[in-house]
């Protein structure tokens, strides 16, 4: 397969998701100095079946050598150029609260090929404010931040009530992906692409299969805390 070919591969999504957990594991086996791995090692690694390794790697076109394994320069380079990695990419991160905060702050971003060229509110007490050595600017100033010609992201971090609003800012600006932390659905063109991240709906996932694994081995229910002790009453100022 050739790298011209990349764009053109209807890759499954549950695949795509589980590529960036592939590079990650390939980056460990790398820094180690080994030069390859078996799919059984590799699957090990990550935490998923062998079978669907191989299933997952199949789709970019790249099967191993059997009795060798895969190259691990060879294949952490494959699934790079199927996520974008070889290519900069701008983030532009709108709601400087307190997960804005951590987000401007994250350390993974640059590692991964993600550089934050923009910090956004229209908070009269963050304006102005610099985190991680750059200046907090007000809405009216995105499209100054996104260049013609070079991908950007935008990663909404703002109460949902508001979230709409500050993502047709972001694609009348030029953003074409937008990662979406408010618990809400946004309604984008069809050439705009959002992915959610649900933190409470996560959080519950895990509940249920907490509470599942209680009534099979006869153990107590966890009990929630009380609607109104303090850590709770500031859940909702996380974004």
């Amino acid at each position: 397969m050739d790298e011209d070919d990349v764009g053109t591969v209807d890759v499954p999504e549950a695949t795509v998701a589980r590529l960036p957990q592939y590079l990650r594991a390939l980056s460990v086996l790398a820094d180690a100095g080994l030069r390859t791995v078996s799919s059984d090692a590799l699957a090990e690694a990550v935490g998923v079946g062998s079978a669907k390794l191989r299933k997952d790697l199949s789709h970019l076109g790249s099967y191993g050598t059997r009795g060798v394994g895969y190259d691990v320069t060879e294949l952490h380079r494959r699934i790079a150029d199927h996520l974008g990695q070889t290519t900069p990419w701008n983030v532009v991160i709108v709601g400087i609260g307190n997960l804005g905060h951590a987000l401007a702050g994250y350390a993974g971003f640059a590692s991964r090929g993600f550089r934050v060229v923009g910090l956004f509110d229209d908070g009269a007490g963050v304006v102005g404010e610099v985190v991680n050595g750059l200046r907090v600017r007000p809405l009216a100033d995105l499209p100054l931040a996104v260049r013609p010609g070079e991908p950007t992201i935008g990663v909404l971090a703002v109460p949902a009530e508001h979230a709409q609003a500050v993502c047709d800012r972001l694609v009348s600006a030029g953003v074409t992906s937008v990662l979406n932390f408010a618990p809400t659905v946004l309604r984008v063109p069809a050439d705009v692409d959002v992915r959610k991240v649900d933190l409470a709906s996560e959080l519950q996932i895990l509940a249920f299969h907490a509470q599942r694994r209680a009534v099979r081995t006869n153990t107590p229910a966890i009990v929630p805390a009380a609607a109104g002790a303090p850590v709770s009453e500031r859940i909702g100022e996380v974004v």
